[in-house]
């Protein structure tokens, strides 16, 4: 069983940064892809930005020039850099990790979740 725990969210002003982590309990999924999504209450999953394990990324368009995902292999470690933060940033940013080797943001690609980290931008 994979465990993964978010951490780095917190409150910020429109234009700040904000960076968060996600710790994997094991080294199995560095042949995986891994990825951030995220929510608001009511409203549908969102797949943010993934990498893949030969280190290719994707983004959402809402977020492509500000967001960068990367992958500490050695300390079974993502990030996800946020930049240039708006408040419709604002959500529970969960990272994930899943079952094929090439970046993907269908969630349905995804086997192990996170419990989320609450970024709340304001204006």
């Amino acid at each position: 069983q994979v465990q993964l725990m978010e951490s780095g969210g917190g409150s910020v002003q429109a234009g700040g940064s904000l960076k968060l982590s996600c710790t994997s309990s094991t080294s199995s999924q560095r042949t995986h892809c891994l990825a951030w999504f995220r929510q608001v209450a009511g409203n549908e999953r969102e797949g943010v930005a993934s990498i893949g394990s030969d280190a290719l990324t994707s983004y959402a368009d809402s977020v492509k020039g500000r967001f960068t995902i990367s992958r500490d292999k050695d300390k079974n470690t993502l990030y996800l850099q946020m930049n240039s933060l708006k408040p419709e940033d604002s959500a529970m940013y969960y990272c994930a990790s899943g079952q094929i080797r090439q970046s993907t943001l269908e969630g349905d690609d995804y086997l192990y979740w996170g419990q989320g980290t609450q970024v709340t931008v304001s204006s």
